[in-house]
């Protein structure tokens, strides 16, 4: 009788992680152990895993290299229109295994490191997340960069290197505590710093209006210097460019009139400049007026425009020599996409050269300014929305303010042309809001200053034209249009989950994960026994490896045969985690009422970050943790009921949580959660949703077929008429029993026994001022939870509807949203050809 496959062989048999030919696997080993002897390493017995681990990244970089030259020397001589992605937030996680899955080569150095003695995935284990991101918006910039890549379109991605990104998570005593994320400590292996292509950047100073044009002096500079990071595309030889810019006090910073005494306190002022680009702001959809904010983001598209005016003037024209100074052609060459407002600047600060220091008229500039920009909106939350005071802008960026009030004079000419005597649409319709402290609303300036506004969602986008921008919409309505978000099925589904991406090419052959939308063909085997076997097998595969993850990590016992029940996602309460512990604790409630019933075992994992500063939020993360403790030593509950906060959630710990996931919990008040790219990837990885009609999870069950998605609770309509009926939650609060107890236990001590008023303000929001109605919906939730409950106990109806799902994902490749922007926004032509290049690996 044949052995049993070790973990390695059966790696070795996952066709989707490339070919480990004897050739590739000697070079990589020889490589390796080059770059070993580069790190100072002259004893293998002296190497740390860290070591290790660096001598195989730079393998691996070894790789891209050659492809990232070619590809930028490709875009130098053909000068295609090139779109650039700027965003505050880049959310990347790890690149090591990423960048194997890309380049083919995962098992050939899985092979040479197994053949070296070493385990691929501890040293993996060594990589840092770049965490340069809050959560769905910055992933969502990095699945993008792999869809530009992927699909040969000339993009690069312009961000900031914070030095420290999300903080990590630390539970102390059920409490969140944070710690700063030194990511960089060790290095990174994955960046190039450019200093060659450094650039400066003003603040403060004054204006001074002179016949020939506009002067900004007495200005403080920053330098920006840029950090490259190769971004692959899949196995097409194409390798973009993320550049990250990091703030470098000048030489001269404060020295130029030190005495003696202050030459110390000079050098020490530098740090003053160089914070710009320390840390990421830790939040998420909510807008924190700083200064030191509005530096980052001022900062990142002052350095951006200046490197992109550098390329549009020496992309080669015949010669580089001659610089290309007719400015007209730059909408035809250059694509400005603002990942929500926050680089809103570009827009007066494209203006301020164009005007300023090309000396172009005004009119002809701002044509230029409007077809060349886009804008994104990602969120209808009114707390999230920027609007700068007028005074900061007039301290730090005297001239942009200039130009931001010439703009808005011009536009509202053109409302009041359109509208006149509608005193109300003006004021409505103004960047700059009057009343109390005045204000400039960035969401105004980017619509006004952008020839495409876009939502995320069908739903976010209609919200958007029917709501928050109905003025503008009413005045241009060609320039609104709606990009439902995507994720890599690169990294969400063959890196993540190559049992899956494997029993899916075993049936429909590889070519899926460059076009999605073959998954479809899937719905022919949903009544296939061996696949629907394969579909299960893989699942308990995952959960029985996220389970001895859990295991170690909260030494908690888990039952692997439980359904894995996982809401992942920034804390946040229009996310509603407590509609989430409404369940748990009436879940628990049901159990101890007749403990000799069949009830689902259920393993309940909630996950995700609150903001520093956002007291409610954290709150809740108590709750859970406490939650969690009552149930967890229950011995009438035992093993069919567990309550687990996974601590210090972040793009790693997803890629080892959803493929593990049964039941994907999306359950934001309808109308609130602008897209959701979790969602998405849970569906790809085989969970099944409940979920509200919110956000994408509309065009989910669109695509899957509504019955095969668990959905539940008010749609839109009903919150709006909620509105205007007025919600009352005492009202639920007396009519429903179960959510009665359920409050009075949290209200009561019940689960703080030590500290019993711990939770009376998240009682007291509840009942008096919850914005997101978790009451409302909370019948109806319990109710399709029994649903859920019941599907779960006849495995093979609950694997049908699994294969529906993964079958409905084709639309929901971040492929299928690059190519719309591409050609709907971007005038752009997106390619699935190979470039010829000289030499394969």
């Amino acid at each position: 009788m044949s052995k049993p496959l070790s973990d390695h062989d059966k790696k070795k048999q996952i066709s989707v992680r490339g070919l480990a030919g004897v050739e590739n696997v000697s070079d990589l080993k020889q490589n390796f152990n080059r770059h070993l002897h580069f790190t100072l390493v002259k004893d293998r017995n002296v190497a740390t895993k860290r070591d290790y681990y660096f001598a195989l990244a730079n393998t691996v970089r070894d790789h891209l290299v050659g492809r990232w030259i070619r590809t930028q020397q490709h875009y130098y001589e053909k000068d295609p229109k090139r779109v650039y992605y700027i965003s505050l937030e880049f959310y990347m996680g790890r690149t090591l295994q990423n960048t194997m899955v890309n380049l083919a080569l995962e098992n050939a150095c899985d092979e040479a490191m197994y053949q070296l003695g070493l385990d691929m995935e501890e040293l993996e284990d060594m990589e840092e997340d770049a965490g340069l991101g809050n959560g769905g918006l910055g992933r969502l910039a990095a699945c993008f960069l792999d869809s530009m890549a992927s699909l040969g379109l000339a993009a690069y991605g312009y961000g900031i290197r914070y030095e420290f990104g999300i903080f990590n998570q630390k539970i102390v005593n059920g409490w969140q505590v944070e710690e700063a994320d030194d990511w960089l400590r060790y290095g990174n292996p994955w960046e190039k710093a450019r200093p060659e292509y450094m650039r400066p950047v003003h603040f403060y100073g004054r204006t001074e209006h002179h016949p020939d044009g506009v002067k900004w002096v007495d200005t403080q500079v920053v330098l920006a210097l840029p950090y490259d990071t190769p971004v692959p595309g899949y196995r097409n030889n194409v390798v973009n460019t993320m550049r990250l810019w990091s703030a470098k006090a000048p030489c001269e910073f404060n020295l130029k009139d030190f005495n003696v005494g202050g030459y110390i306190q000079a050098v020490l002022d530098r740090n003053l400049a160089e914070n710009i680009s320390r840390v990421l702001y830790p939040n998420d959809n909510f807008f924190e007026g700083k200064e030191l904010r509005l530096k980052q983001e001022y900062f990142v598209v002052s350095a951006t425009l200046q490197d992109i005016i550098r390329r549009f003037k020496v992309s080669k024209f015949g010669s580089r020599e001659i610089a290309r100074t007719d400015f007209t052609k730059l909408p035809d060459k250059v694509a400005i996409q603002l990942n929500d407002t926050h680089p809103a600047m570009a827009i007066p600060e494209l203006m301020r050269v164009l005007v300023d220091e090309e000396k172009l008229g005004w009119e002809m500039a701002w044509d230029i300014c409007v077809r060349t920009c886009a804008y994104t909106n990602h969120t209808v939350l009114p707390e999230a929305l920027e609007r700068w005071p007028v005074d900061l802008f007039a301290h730090l960026l005297p001239r942009h303010l200039e130009i931001v009030y010439e703009i808005n004079r011009r536009h509202l000419e053109r409302v009041a042309a359109k509208y006149p005597g509608d005193i109300g649409r003006l004021s409505r319709m103004s960047l700059i809001e009057e009343g109390g402290q005045k204000r400039i609303n960035m969401a105004h300036l980017c619509i006004v200053g952008s020839h495409a506004v876009n939502g995320v969602a069908q739903i976010h986008s209609d919200i958007l034209k029917a709501t928050i921008f109905k003025d503008f919409y009413e005045m241009e309505p060609h320039k609104f249009q709606n990009k439902t978000n995507g994720i890599t099925p690169r990294r969400w589904l063959v890196m993540c989950n190559p049992g899956l991406a494997e029993v899916i090419a075993e049936r429909i052959g590889e070519d899926y994960i460059r076009d999605l939308d073959q998954l479809q063909s899937l719905r022919n085997f949903v009544n296939d026994d061996a696949f629907i076997r394969d579909i299960a097998k893989v699942k308990q595969e995952n959960k029985l490896k996220f389970a001895v993850h859990l295991e170690e990590h909260y030494k908690v016992k888990i039952n692997p045969n439980s359904m894995f029940d996982i809401q992942v996602k920034r804390i946040h309460e229009y996310k509603r985690q407590l509609l989430n512990c409404l369940h748990i604790i009436t879940y628990y409630n049901r159990i101890k009422k007749e403990p000799n019933k069949q009830w689902t075992p259920r393993t309940i994992m909630i996950g995700g970050k609150a903001a520093p500063g956002y007291h409610t939020a954290k709150m809740i993360i108590r709750l859970i943790t406490a939650i969690g403790e009552v149930v967890n030593n229950d011995p009438v509950v035992g093993d069919r009921l567990k309550v687990i906060f996974l601590e210090n959630y972040r793009v790693t710990l997803a890629e080892k949580a959803i493929p593990a996931a049964d039941l994907s919990e999306q359950i934001s008040t309808a109308g609130t959660e602008a897209s959701g790219t979790g969602n998405m990837k849970f569906m790809l990885n085989g969970a099944l949703t409940i979920g509200t009609m919110d956000g994408a999870n509309v065009e989910m069950a669109e695509e899957a077929g509504e019955d095969n998605l668990f959905i539940f609770g008010m749609r839109v309509d009903d919150v709006d008429e909620l509105d205007r009926k007025g919600y009352c939650a005492e009202e639920y609060y007396n009519r429903l029993p179960e959510l009665k107890q359920a409050i009075d236990q949290i209200a009561g001590g019940f689960f703080s026994p030590k500290q019993p008023d711990l939770f009376k303000e998240i009682v007291n929001m509840l009942m008096h001022h919850d914005r997101f109605k978790v009451f409302a919906d909370y019948e109806d939730y319990m109710k399709c939870q029994e649903k859920v409950n019941a599907l779960y106990k006849n495995p093979k109806e609950w694997t049908k509807k699994v294969i529906y799902n993964i079958a409905g994902c084709g639309k929901f490749s971040s492929d299928r949203t690059i190519a719309q922007y591409a050609r709907e926004i971007w005038g752009m032509e997106p390619t699935l050809e190979k470039p010829n290049n000289k030499r394969e690996i």
